[in-house]
């Protein structure tokens, strides 16, 4: 894709403009917030540009040099071939920089994590699917704070959810979002068959405050006592808390904590992320052409991953990419390949979707 020239300076202008007017000292308070986000936001796509300009206004100045001294002819014919090769590249990353971003890319996440079908096998899954999340973010330098865990008897979880904070969370997760299946034989299976099971993925981004309005009249609190591990504090007080959205029937729990007042903020820290997801799934359905250049819909039914432990491969069914490093995927570094490929396809599919 090539970036007309006046396109170029029009970015070159407002980047200009906006730099201009932060360090007039002029700005306070939400103008000076908002400028800064925009600054932010437009930083990428304007170095990109200028890179882009840079190398076609070199291109040009050698194209047009006439010199007898063969040596200088030679090296400018050799600069002249690297330029070509390298400036079809950085239009294509000028190109990317300036697609529309999805406005909850650079927001922190929900992840909750459901088994599926296939009992403990499942939540034994469940619990590897969490512990590789927990372990890239880590690799990420982002931080994972439990909300509320449901165990299993034998280790592993029927439903976990958690906070991921940290710089592009969302951006990276967000293809994560569906079902999740595993092939192997599990511990339970005495006979060494080799099972099929699934646990669900769903990545939420976290909304601001002002994002979604609560209203306490339209809110349910039930306290009751907290059941499963935690010790007995934490069993033989009302600690534990259900919330529930009347106007939507959204229900949250929260037992994790042995502060009512802290299972509360939890909770509504959940119910927050699941009310902004339902308002952006409401945008998204009327933009549901726009939609069509993502891989996969995000759909969380929408089977988009298999895990192979006889064959130690991992699949992701969207793009058709097969890893044989599932070790070191569920280890949780291995899980930036896909991470990158789901990212790259996105890119190119909205990329198309411009030139039509």
């Amino acid at each position: 894709m090539t970036i007309p020239a006046e396109r170029l300076d029009q970015i070159a202008h407002r980047f200009a403009e906006l730099e201009a007017r932060l360090a007039s000292g002029t700005l306070e308070g939400e103008a000076f917030v908002a400028a800064s986000r925009d600054y932010a936001e437009l930083e990428p796509v304007a170095r990109a540009a200028e890179g882009v300009r840079t190398m076609r206004g070199e291109l040009a100045e050698l194209e047009r040099l006439d010199d007898a001294d063969p040596d200088m002819k030679a090296l400018a014919e050799e600069e002249i071939m690297r330029l070509r090769n390298d400036l079809p590249e950085a239009e294509r990353a000028l190109a990317v920089a300036m697609l529309p971003r999805d406005a909850a890319d650079a927001r922190p996440a929900m992840l909750e994590i459901r088994a599926g079908t296939g009992g403990d096998e499942a939540a034994l899954f469940a619990a590897d699917l969490f512990r590789m999340y927990e372990r890239f973010a880590s690799e990420q330098g982002w931080r994972v704070e439990t909300i509320s865990v449901n165990a299993s008897d034998i280790g592993g979880v029927k439903e976990v959810v958690a906070n991921v904070a940290g710089a592009g969370v969302f951006a990276k997760l967000k293809f994560e979002s569906g079902v999740h299946r595993v092939q192997r034989v599990p511990v339970t299976e005495s006979g060494g068959r080799i099972h099929t099971s699934a646990a669900t993925v769903a990545v939420l981004p976290e909304p601001d405050a002002v994002d979604v309005q609560i209203e306490d009249k339209d809110l349910k609190i039930d306290v009751y006592r907290a059941s499963g591990a935690g010790g007995q504090h934490v069993n033989t007080t009302d600690s534990a808390v259900r919330i529930t959205h009347l106007p939507t029937g959204t229900v949250v729990t929260c037992q994790d904590g042995r502060s009512q007042h802290k299972n509360k903020d939890k909770a509504m820290q959940v119910l927050r992320a699941r009310l902004f997801e339902a308002q952006r799934e409401a945008t998204q359905g009327a933009e549901a052409e726009a939609r069509k250049a993502m891989v996969g819909s995000g759909d969380r039914s929408e089977r988009i991953r298999t895990y192979n432990f006889p064959q130690g491969r991992v699949t992701d069914h969207r793009i058709g990419l097969t890893l044989h490093k599932l070790e070191e995927v569920l280890a949780g570094p291995g899980l930036a390949e896909l991470v990158d490929a789901l990212t790259a396809e996105d890119e190119a599919k909205r990329l198309a979707a411009m030139d039509t």
